[in-house]
């Protein structure tokens, strides 16, 4: 049996930290989107291995990979001695703050899951999904989501009616962010380190209400602080989008990707072009419909 299975993206609309964590993770409250634009995971149960290969060169295929990961912890709760087949067919860019990686693993977990006949209920993937990484479990829901903790309390939602009929604009600079160093250097911001809470359950009323003016005032990323401070150009992707139609624009995550709404997939592909003709087109860029 072979299952393909797509793993989208996601933006983060609000990232509002609220302070560092005595296990030395940070509090947060964000609410996030999947964004239909995947990579594409196929499964095929084998012998007694796990098999990984990537289309991505420079992703490894080991134990550093958090799909090997997902489906070691996978076969361990379920007691399956098996093997799988999977090949990753990397589409995404890397380090990008869109939750690739995560959504990898978390499309690994209910795709074993259907592969082997459903041995274990959402809530073990969703335990599973915790341990591995802050956005892993959001992806096991086709839903947005407002999450908490550290990311991992997912609370999922209806589809939003500010966003019906809109689209995204992605766009990737061609390097990364590291995460851990996001967080590092996000001490040297203690105002953008110690939010103040709510504000995402503001953003969520104000999304379903198709109140765009609360909606402008409401997105925030916590991490633009630190990102911004050492790659200016991504404020620079951030205003340019302003300035030429974006309802909103935002960094995602922790970077390096820039994100904009806009009224329709016929803006975007139009701020599109003119995002190549004023920085060029050797980064990663993306429009879809929402």
């Amino acid at each position: 049996m072979r299952l393909e299975k797509l793993s989208p993206c996601k933006v983060n609309l609000i990232l509002n930290i609220l302070g560092k964590r005595a296990d030395g993770f940070h509090e947060l409250e964000t609410v996030m989107q999947t964004v239909n634009v995947c990579d594409v995971m196929s499964f095929e149960r084998t012998g007694a291995s796990l098999q990984l290969t990537c289309s991505n060169l420079e992703l490894p295929c080991d134990a550093k990979n958090l799909v090997h990961r997902a489906a070691t912890a996978f076969f361990g709760a379920a007691k399956i001695t098996d093997g799988v087949r999977i090949h990753l067919q990397k589409n995404l860019p890397l380090a990008g703050g869109i939750g690739g990686g995560s959504a990898n693993a978390a499309v690994t977990f209910t795709a074993l899951n259907e592969l082997f006949g459903s041995p274990l209920p959402l809530s073990k993937l969703h335990e599973l999904a915790a341990a591995l990484g802050s956005d892993v479990p959001f992806f096991l829901y086709d839903k947005p989501a407002l999450a908490t903790g550290r990311g991992e309390k997912v609370q999922t939602l209806e589809n939003f009616t500010a966003l019906q009929g809109k689209a995204f604009f992605l766009v990737h600079p061609g390097f990364g962010i590291s995460t851990p160093w996001s967080y590092q250097n996000l001490a040297r911001f203690p105002k953008d380190q110690n939010g103040t809470a709510g504000r995402a359950e503001k953003l969520v009323t104000a999304l379903q209400a198709n109140d765009w003016p609360a909606i402008a005032d409401g997105v925030y990323n916590s991490l633009e602080a630190p990102a911004f401070d050492k790659f200016p150009v991504l404020q620079l992707y951030k205003e340019f989008l302003r300035e030429n139609g974006a309802l909103v624009s935002l960094m995602s995550g922790s970077g390096s990707t820039t994100f904009a709404i806009m009224e329709n997939l016929a803006a975007a592909e139009r701020v599109a072009e003119k995002f190549k003709a004023q920085f060029g087109d050797q980064g990663w860029i993306a429009t879809v419909a929402i």
